[in-house]
C-alpha cells in the first residue's frame, strides 16, 4: 500500500529587508576558508536572534550572498556581504549583534540597507598592501618598473578547471613600492590597484610575475590585506565606497 503522497516544500516569504554588511578579515582568521567563513556567518546570524528570511524548497537556508570574497591566507578590511530579512531591523544594531556573535577576527564594520543595483557590479577593482619580509625598498622599486614596462606578464595558477596560465599585468592599475620606516632593515610594501576580471588576478599573481620578470622574491610568506573594493574611478585609478550608494537617501 502507497503512502500518502509527498507534500510541496513550504514557500517562504520574500525578504522584507536587505542589509548590506562590510566586514574585515584580521589575524589568524585570514588563513579560513571562505566556506569556514559562510558557516561562521550562518552561526552568527543564528545566535544573534536577527529575522532572516529564508530559502523555499526540501532544505532551507539563509538568504546570505557573499561578493568578492579575498583568497585564503589573505587579510582584508573590506569583505561584503548581503542578507536578507524577514522583519525590518536597524542596521546599527543588526551590526552590533552579528558583531558580537562573530569569533574575534571576524569584524562586522558597517551595515546600510541595501538600494537597488547589484552589490557585485560595484565591485569593480581592489587595492591591497603587500608586506615583503627580506626584500629591500629599492629591489622591489626597481622590480615594479620592470614589471610596469612589460607589456604582459604570464603567469600560471592551478584553478578548478586546471593548470591556467594568463597576463597578470594587464589588469594592474597602480603598483608602487615603498618602506616601512619602523622595521629594520627596512622592508618593501608594495600598494597595488587592481581590477577585477575574468580570470580575476590577485596580489599573489602579481607576485608571481615580479618573480618571473625581475626575480623578486621575499624571505618569508608575504603578508597581504586588501584595504579597500568598489567602482574603480578610471581617471586617478581611485578604488570607491561600493556602499556610498546605499547611504545616500536624496530622493528617498
Amino acid at each position: 500500500m502507497s503512502g500518502p503522497p509527498a507534500q510541496p516544500p513550504r514557500q517562504q516569504p520574500p525578504p522584507v529587508q536587505r542589509l548590506r554588511i562590510r566586514y574585515a578579515k584580521r589575524g589568524r582568521l585570514r588563513f579560513t576558508s571562505h566556506r569556514d567563513i559562510s558557516r561562521a556567518f550562518e552561526r552568527a546570524v543564528r545566535r544573534s536572534g536577527l529575522p532572516v528570511s529564508y530559502s523555499s524548497g526540501f532544505n532551507p537556508h539563509p538568504r546570505l550572498s557573499y561578493a568578492g570574497a579575498a583568497p585564503t591566507g589573505a587579510a582584508s578590511e573590506a569583505e561584503y556581504l548581503e542578507i536578507a530579512l524577514a522583519a525590518e531591523c536597524d542596521p546599527a544594531q543588526a551590526r552590533a549583534v552579528l558583531d558580537a556573535a562573530l569569533p574575534p577576527g571576524l569584524d562586522v564594520l558597517e551595515a546600510v540597507p541595501a538600494r537597488p543595483g547589484g552589490l557585485a557590479d560595484r565591485l569593480e577593482a581592489s587595492r591591497w598592501s603587500i608586506r615583503l619580509p627580506g626584500v629591500s625598498p629599492d629591489a622591489a622599486r626597481d622590480a615594479v618598473d620592470t614589471f610596469l614596462a612589460a607589456e604582459s606578464v604570464q603567469v600560471s595558477r592551478m584553478t578548478k578547471r586546471g593548470l591556467r596560465t594568463f597576463d597578470a599585468r594587464g589588469a594592474v592599475r597602480e603598483l608602487l613600492a615603498h618602506t616601512d620606516g619602523g622595521s629594520e632593515p627596512p622592508c618593501a610594501i608594495l600598494g597595488l590597484v587592481v581590477r577585477h576580471g575574468e580570470p580575476s588576478v590577485r596580489p599573489d599573481d602579481v607576485l608571481a610575475g615580479l618573480r618571473e620578470v625581475a626575480g623578486l622574491e621575499a624571505t618569508a610568506a608575504p603578508m597581504m590585506c586588501r584595504l579597500a573594493q568598489g567602482p574603480l574611478d578610471s581617471r586617478d585609478g581611485t578604488v570607491g565606497d561600493p556602499l556610498a550608494p546605499d547611504r545616500d537617501t536624496r530622493g528617498r
